[in-house]
């Protein structure tokens, strides 16, 4: 049995630690912040709750195996998991609108035929099955193994090329195509309400479709073949399941203890310092920050070799944030109301030029962004059924100069996503009791997940580092951002412990 000191209570870190506890070793987690759950957070007022992160989850099964191997209570006997049907709304700039059914490739093309005309379905249907050849190609490297030592060879894009159309990046006719999602969405769907539909699930994750390789097309094959749900009170009921699970399992959670140092001896991790002058010994350290900050944490020795992947010093400062705009309405939720709508640009490029391009310049205009409203049927989210609680998110540049955090910008921001929320909720103003706008920062990030292509650039650092007993986890990490894979971090991690360095992931 080994002490094992978790930085961070994130749910990646969460996960690592209730399935170490499993294993029989001593966990004990350290949070600098007052509460769990890293991102998945939740605003409370006059009876209104709000998630303030992330809103629905896809790839229900890693939580579902997650509780499965850490105790006897499934997921379903923790929190109440529901599909979302319609999966989503989508409200193109020209007003066109078409309801996606949830995980089901029949009827999102005969939904897409019927709304944008016929053919449309079945070319969307078409790049779908290619982004399954790219999930076939990647699904085990990417989310179920550790990170491989020769990793450049996920530099190239599984995402395959379609020689019937004369499309690019055909290497002497063949090879997998090098092409960016948005020019396979412009050569392949035409359609620019199919492209905005794709390329929003890229934005929806903090990627640039633009630069971003073809193999983005997994986001939306993953949705629509493992569905999108949502838990009753909310993501935050998902990390409170989480949290007590950890506790059930005799993990130590200590909030307000900001780990300073990664303690070392004879080479190799052996705990952490706290800022208040603590010092706890432990044979492994997993490290659920950051990793730009783990060198400082490390006195300056670098957990990566120059043959790894490593952390882009600044990454921060180009990391796409969330900003959230929290309604309380007034009156009751209709019964015919959409769980998710999402509201497209009425400019696409000059959307992506504002959240990726011109993010250092407080002082350039903000496009209309693509809004995401989320309306969800839970009594837990409102006072009472007189009353909706509606959350409106939109991708937007990172926090960068102070100026963007300023009331009156962060105001005007909430205008424009309101005034794109009025297509998807009739009436809107006359109902708003009041809003509450939550303003990008650290801890709104989207670290996207890994991609194939592009080099690796696309790829996060490796969750073994080159310090023997220290390891990372989370969004940050490998296979990188979103509920799902943060779960599937937590278990690669746990494996690497448990197992040795050696393992090679589950079968």
């Amino acid at each position: 049995m080994a002490g094992i000191a978790v930085i961070g209570a994130g749910m990646g870190a969460m996960a690592a630690a209730a399935r170490l506890a499993v294993a029989g070793h001593r966990v004990a987690v350290f949070e600098r912040g007052a509460t769990y759950g890293g991102a998945v957070g939740r605003l409370e007022r006059d009876g209104f709750g709000f998630d303030t992160g992330p809103g629905l989850l896809h790839l229900p099964a890693v939580y579902r195996d997650l509780f499965v191997k850490t105790g006897r209570e499934p997921l379903e006997s923790c929190v109440e998991l529901t599909q979302v049907d319609p999966a989503a709304r989508h409200v193109f700039a020209d007003g066109t609108a078409v309801n996606l059914p949830n995980a089901s490739r029949a009827g999102v093309l005969s939904a897409l035929d019927e709304a944008l005309g016929a053919g449309r379905g079945e070319r969307f249907s078409e790049l779908l099955v290619r982004a399954r050849e790219a999930w076939d190609a990647t699904r085990r490297p990417l989310l179920e193994e550790p990170l491989w030592a020769d990793w450049r060879v996920l530099g190239r894009d599984p995402y395959p090329a379609v020689r019937r159309r004369g499309l690019f990046g055909l290497r002497g006719g063949k090879g997998p195509t090098t092409a960016t999602l948005a020019e396979v969405a412009r050569r392949e769907l035409a359609d620019p309400r199919l492209i905005a539909l794709l390329e929003s699930h890229a934005l929806a994750y903090g990627f640039d479709p633009r630069t971003a390789p073809a193999s983005a097309a997994v986001l939306p094959y993953m949705e629509q073949t493992f569905g999108s749900w949502y838990v009753r009170g909310g993501m935050r009921a998902l990390a409170e399941a989480l949290y007590e699970r950890c506790r059930a399992r005799r993990v130590e959670f200590t909030f307000g203890a900001e780990v300073t140092g990664v303690l070392q001896k004879d080479g190799r991790a052996a705990g952490v310092e706290l800022a208040d002058g603590r010092v706890v010994d432990a044979e492994f350290v997993v490290a659920g920050v950051d990793p730009v900050r783990l060198p400082g944490l490390c006195a300056g020795r670098a957990p990566w070799g120059d043959d790894d992947v490593r952390p882009t010093p600044g990454h921060g400062d180009r990391t796409p944030a969330r900003l959230t705009v929290c309604l309380a309405l007034r009156g009751a939720r209709p019964a015919d109301a959409v769980h998710r709508t999402v509201v497209h640009a009425p400019d696409r490029a000059a959307e992506l030029a504002g959240v990726f391009d011109d993010r250092h310049d407080p002082r350039t205009p903000g496009a209309r962004p693509t809004v995401t409203v989320l309306r969800p049927d839970d009594p837990t989210t409102r006072p009472d059924d007189a009353h909706e609680a509606v959350t409106l998110t939109a991708t937007v540049a990172p926090p960068g100069p102070v100026d963007r955090l300023a009331p009156e910008a962060l105001e005007r921001d909430a205008e424009r996503m309101i005034e794109r929320a009025e297509t998807a909720v009739p009436g809107l103003r006359e109902r708003l009791l009041w809003r509450e706008v939550l303003p990008p920062t650290e801890d709104s990030l989207i670290p996207g997940p890994a991609l194939a292509g592009q080099e690796g650039r696309f790829l996060r650092p490796g969750n073994r580092t080159r310090i023997a007993g220290l390891y990372g986890v989370g969004g940050w990490y490998h296979p990188g951002g979103g509920l799902a894979h943060a779960g599937m971090s937590g278990a690669l991690v746990a494996g690497l412990i448990v197992s040795g360095d050696d393992w090679r992931g589950s079968e």
